[in-house]
């Protein structure tokens, strides 16, 4: 009882530490939510305000509607993140099943190679990674977009998978085996339902980057076919006069799927993170 109830403890204390840091962190969400249905007097005059009667106005998303094609930004930024997501938790959950199930030579070295990609940022290749994009015919394709995200997520989904993968017991995976299933079989019917909490937690931590980056969709993928929702937004972005009311509808409505994911996978998303901390 003494141990359950410290587990319970710490279960609520994190809990509670999370609840805390997601009303700080909504605050700014919040705060661009109440401003894009405003006037763009009240914005600068009142921005802590919520509207009312004499504030109160769609003028921004009236304007991000009309100029420019927004819901084709929207269908890239979406496509680009779905199958983004998909290859990331797919070929990080094959490679984390191959290092923590197999033992062979240079498995430790395999796995901090591919960590590796963890500490050092993507960008420091753009140069070569255009030249890359450019030879292969790439350039202002989503696809350009795909492989590139695919590999900056890769190496965090398998650092995390595979430690939770490692917790799996053996027994169950050998009972598998003794019966005949194929190690296909095994990986996605017995290993994967077990760490679906840390697939959660992998797809929120590499949807968000993806979803919000500015500099591969610049850099790769400028044309107005294969702009996504946030290098759309900058369009009301000039270097002397900025329409802060589409600014704020298109960020407003960008923000919209990222926190339905968050909604969807909360609560697989806590076990995953405090999956360490209640045992």
């Amino acid at each position: 009882m003494r141990l359950s109830h410290r587990s319970l403890t710490h279960s609520a204390l994190v809990h509670l530490i999370l609840g805390g840091y997601t009303i700080i962190a909504l605050f700014p969400v919040i705060l661009i939510a109440i401003n894009s249905f405003k006037s763009r007097k009240a914005i600068f005059r009142s921005p802590l305000s919520f509207p009312d009667t004499d504030s109160f106005s769609l003028i921004g998303y009236e304007t991000v509607l009309k100029q420019g094609d927004f819901f084709g930004y929207f269908l890239n930024s979406l496509t680009v993140t779905v199958v983004s997501l998909f290859f990331v938790l797919l070929f990080g959950a094959m490679a984390a099943f191959a290092l923590s199930e197999y033992r062979f030579r240079g498995n430790t070295l395999t796995g901090l190679y591919l960590a590796l990609g963890i500490m050092i940022p993507i960008r420091l290749g753009t140069v070569a990674i255009l030249q890359m994009m450019a030879d292969l015919q790439l350039v202002n394709t989503l696809w350009s977009l795909i492989l590139v995200y695919t590999a900056q997520g890769l190496p965090l989904a398998i650092f995390i998978l595979s430690e939770f993968m490692r917790q799996i017991s053996d027994d169950l995976k050998n009972a598998g085996r003794i019966d005949g299933l194929s190690e296909y079989v095994i990986f996605y019917r017995l290993v994967l339902p077990l760490v679906r909490p840390a697939m959660a937690t992998v797809a929120v931590f590499t949807m968000i980057p993806i979803w919000n980056d500015l500099w591969f969709p610049l850099i790769l993928a400028p044309g107005e076919e294969t702009k996504t929702i946030t290098l759309g937004a900058q369009v009301f972005i000039g270097q002397f006069v900025t329409n802060w009311n589409a600014v704020l509808a298109a960020l407003t409505l960008a923000i919209v799927p990222v926190l339905i994911l968050y909604v969807i996978f909360s609560r697989q998303l806590i076990a995953g993170i405090t999956s360490g901390a209640v045992k």
